[in-house]
């Protein structure tokens, strides 16, 4: 029988600025491991630290502009657009200019343990 996930659970964010993450699917929410799916909502001159993650990252960008730096540069996601990021690979997730709604996928779920963020 399908479950209906009445709301999402809102998940405390890394950065300089306040962001919002609402977490549909994965571990805070559902108790899933499997993948995690979240929508975020970042301000302008939100930026976050540096991470090199243990899980795949598929981030659909649905309005605004994410940028994604990574060792070898930098790419800007626009509206309509997405990226994936895979393990291990160090990123870092901005938004300078403005901001930006996108939904997150990570496989197998983000966990604070697994993300491996920068001090």
């Amino acid at each position: 029988m399908p479950r209906l996930i009445e709301k999402p659970t809102r998940i405390a964010a890394a950065g300089n600025k306040p962001k919002i993450i609402d977490e549909f699917v994965g571990g805070a929410s559902t108790g899933t491991g499997q993948l995690s799916v979240a929508r975020m909502q970042s301000p302008a001159g939100w930026e976050e630290p540096g991470q090199r993650p243990e899980f795949d990252e598929y981030t659909i960008v649905l309005a605004g502009t994410l940028k994604v730096e990574h060792e070898s540069g930098s790419l800007e996601v626009r509206a309509g657009q997405a990226v994936h990021c895979r393990p291990g690979e160090w990123i870092r997730y901005s938004t300078p200019d403005e901001g930006a709604e996108y939904i997150a996928v990570c496989v197998p779920a983000f966990s604070p343990e697994t993300v491996h963020r920068d001090s």
